[in-house]
């Protein structure tokens, strides 16, 4: 495990990536897209930097567009790829619902709900027949019947958190259990309607990650990629044809031990990758073992953020842990969870 200190350091190198309109670009100067500034806002937040989890979520609300969506990349405050992702727009609902649980900030929640609300009705209005959420928009509006599994697993995360944050408002969306319960359904019964991109290690644990696949099932699909994509020592092949393995998807891994209950494992895997933290506690993003070359040349604050959720979970004392810890507290009614909150 991180020690408290080694933790307070990765929360400090993320903050000090942050413009001061809150952008959270993957390092200073560099992309920004709707996911990872959210990744890295939950990181904020669990290090205590609530003031700034909030400016980066403002400014995410600040560029919203009105179909509910945000551009596939912003730098410098600018947008670089217009087009429209589900998971991008998606994905605030988790870290809404994952900042409540860190801050009780119930007025952050009342001055996101709009673009919660905005986001996950465009997320539910590009689901496909099959139950599944096609990737992208095209440009005539209307969804790509391409799925992207690992896509579609976090968007499974992001409708059951809209879910208990519009039960917390009073605002209840009967749609988005359909849409939930639908895309839940695919994720576990129908692989085939996604394409096919199971080289990548993502695909493998995704699923169980976000609370999609659970129990026996976990357990089954956790251990059949093990050995294709886990490095002893090293942690997680990004692809499972290259001898290059990453910090946010070894960490990410964790976190699906994590849920699975399996804290020691997880602890394994987060020991293993850090080898690739820098001295100010940030992150490298990658290894090509055989080389021994840092690959790509870049620290990002999303691969600095999946090593403090996945100490946090592994942890088990975090406010917010059990977002990822414990995906199945969102089964329980919000009034428990505002209970257990205290």
């Amino acid at each position: 495990m991180l020690s408290a200190d080694q933790v307070r350091a990765t929360v400090a190198a993320i903050a000090a990536e942050q413009a001061g309109d809150g952008a959270l670009p993957w390092y200073r100067g560099g992309q920004l897209d709707a996911w990872d500034a959210v990744e890295a806002a939950m990181a904020l937040d669990v290090g205590g930097e609530h003031a700034r989890a909030a400016a980066a979520y403002d400014w995410l609300a600040a560029r919203q567009r009105p179909d509910g969506s945000w551009a596939a990349e912003y730098r410098d405050g600018a947008v670089v790829a217009p087009g429209t992702e589900s998971n991008h727009a998606g994905y605030l609902a988790v870290g809404v619902w994952h900042s409540w649980l860190s801050s009780g900030d119930a007025g952050l929640v009342d001055r996101l709900w709009p673009a919660v609300r905005r986001a996950l009705d465009l997320v539910t209005a590009m689901q496909l027949p099959s139950g599944a959420i096609g990737w992208a928009l095209r440009p005539d509006g209307t969804p790509d019947d391409t799925a992207l599994l690992t896509g579609n697993a976090s968007l499974f995360q992001s409708l059951r958190c809209g879910i208990a944050l519009a039960d917390l408002v009073g605002e209840p969306h009967p749609d988005w259990d359909l849409a939930a319960t639908g895309l839940g359904t695919a994720l576990r019964e129908h692989p085939a309607v996604f394409a096919d991109r199971s080289r990548w290690s993502m695909d493998w644990y995704y699923p169980v990650l976000t609370g999609a696949v659970t129990g026996r099932a976990a357990e089954e699909r956790l251990a059949a990629g093990w050995g294709t994509f886990v490095v002893p020592g090293l942690g997680v092949r990004c692809v499972a044809d290259r001898p290059w393995v990453t910090g946010a998807e070894t960490c990410e891994l964790a976190l699906a031990l994590a849920a699975c209950g399996r804290r020691d494992d997880a602890a394994a895997q987060l020991a293993a990758m850090q080898h690739l933290r820098a001295d100010d506690g940030s992150y490298w993003t990658g290894l090509v073992w055989p080389d021994d070359a840092r690959w790509p040349v870049e620290r990002t604050t999303w691969t600095a953020a999946a090593v403090v959720l996945a100490a946090d979970a592994i942890d088990g004392t975090g406010p917010a842990g059990r977002v990822f810890a414990s995906p199945a507290h969102l089964d329980a009614p919000v009034a428990d969870v505002i209970q257990d909150r205290g």
